[in-house]
């Protein structure tokens, strides 16, 4: 991997103007804008990316092309940094939120899809173990979270899903097969859920980027590091010739009925006394396309529809994933590499801590999250 100094970093903050402003309007001379749209056909129940076991479609990215995506949002404060650096970028990602966070934080998600980006999302309360649930409570999981998602966006939400953890099976990618779902695994981790040092991180993904020569890149936007070292990132991926790709979806997704009764009286509560409204699943969806350029090559991704059997991308797939040791492993480099981060797009230590209607809090200390009434969410490199 090629390695620069503290010095060029600085230089690159510096050259870019990197100052995580949202207002500040993109440079496309020197962010690493989008080069098409991905718009992807879920009739079919897709499934994406390198690391399953199972039938996946056909690769529709080339060579030194990736795919921004970022799990287990929104978190205000890390959220909100990095959409500021995509929107500096004149680039685009797409959302995997939890449902509980986007209840919890129903105005972040808007801003996601108000600038322009694609949400998706990550079940409800992010269990690791949802293939070994006993399926009704599975489904439940994955529905619940559509539903509370596309309920706290006010607005339609994208048939796009990832398992906690890339614990998929047979019968769950069936069931989003069935409801039109795409389901996305990963190409390229990031391993931003063990490496807190944003030089590290920036480092150790560049790598993972250069290994596979692009791909779906895994983040998570509530870890303050990410939000730190996106900037970097992005500049060197322009550098090194990447670009960006943007996935949206043909059609949107129905959330099941009933959900919105019964989620609507935590989504009132988390909205401030006399601001915001609940706003019916099926308004007309922003889908502000003004918020990319009508040059913008599009493209439409339509695979043919898959038969979920365990075992069929074995050989290709299911590598052993990193997890602590990569993160030592990264800290073990030289420590002069990448010293020098952006504190421009650091995100608050920490945010007054707000009460969810399941307990939950989000300290930024940690980057991570924690519950007092429901169980604790284990940590993994692909969550």
């Amino acid at each position: 991997m090629r390695a620069f100094g503290s010095a060029i970093v600085s230089a690159i903050i510096a050259a870019f103007g990197f100052t995580g402003s949202a207002s500040a309007a993109c440079n496309p001379s020197s962010g690493i804008g989008l080069a098409r749209v991905a718009n992807i056909d879920t009739s079919n129940g897709p499934l994406f990316g390198e690391h399953t076991g199972y039938q996946r479609a056909s690769n529709f990215l080339a060579p030194k092309e990736v795919v921004l995506t970022f799990d287990d949002g929104p978190m205000p404060g890390v959220t909100k940094s990095i959409l500021d650096t995509l929107e500096n970028h004149c680039t685009k990602a797409t959302f995997f939120s939890v449902g509980r966070m986007a209840i919890a934080y129903p105005a972040t998600a808007r801003e996601i899809l108000a600038r322009g980006h694609t949400l998706g999302t990550h079940t409800w309360s992010h269990p690791l173990n949802l293939r070994r649930m006993k399926p009704e409570a599975a489904v439940d999981e994955m529905e619940r979270g559509f539903a509370a998602v596309a309920l706290a966006a006010g607005q339609p939400i994208a048939p796009f899903f990832r398992f906690p953890g890339l614990n998929d099976n047979a019968a769950l990618l069936t069931h989003l097969q069935n409801r039109k779902v795409a389901t996305f695994t990963v190409d390229v981790i990031s391993n931003d859920s063990y490496i807190h040092d944003a030089s590290r991180l920036i480092e150790y993904t560049l790598a993972q980027v250069e290994a596979r020569k692009g791909g779906i890149v895994l983040f998570h936007d509530i870890k303050a590091a990410t939000a730190r070292a996106l900037p970097v990132i992005l500049a060197e991926l322009k550098a090194r010739g990447y670009t960006v790709v943007h996935m949206r979806p043909a059609a949107n997704f129905e959330p099941a009925p009933g959900y919105e009764a019964q989620l609507a009286p935590a989504l009132a509560k988390a909205q401030p006394t006399g601001k915001g409204r609940l706003v019916p699943f099926y308004a007309a969806s922003l889908r502000p396309d003004a918020a990319i350029a009508p040059e913008t090559p599009e493209t439409i991704v339509a695979p043919e529809a898959k038969v979920y059997v365990a075992g069929a991308n074995e050989g290709a797939a299911r590598k052993p994933v990193p997890k602590r040791s990569a993160a030592h492993a990264s800290a073990a480099a030289s420590p002069g590499k990448l010293a020098a981060v952006s504190t421009a797009h650091r995100p608050p230590r920490r945010e007054p801590q707000t009460a969810i209607g399941s307990g939950w809090t989000t300290p930024f200390s940690s980057g991570w999250i924690t519950t007092t009434a429901a169980p604790r969410l284990r940590r993994s490199a692909i969550d």
